[in-house]
């Protein structure tokens, strides 16, 4: 009758890595939705700065002040 009970403590081996494999899917998926974000930013800010400089160069002589100032 005399029995001892172990208390459990910590994690299996097994447990840690379904965890950490769990953890790098998630992160890869952040990574590439992040990525994806970052893409179409550069893209945008790349379209207005073309279309800042086209804008500038068609009104520079009505706006010639304007233009000088840097907007």
């Amino acid at each position: 009758m005399n029995r001892i009970y172990k208390s459990k403590r910590g994690f299996t081996l097994v447990e840690m890595m379904i965890v950490i494999a769990i953890i790098v899917m998630l992160a890869a998926v952040v990574g590439i939705s992040i990525h994806g974000y970052l893409a179409k930013g550069n893209n945008a800010s790349a379209s207005i700065h073309s279309r800042r400089e086209n804008f500038q160069s068609n009104n520079s002589a009505k706006n010639a002040s304007f233009v000088a100032m840097g907007f």
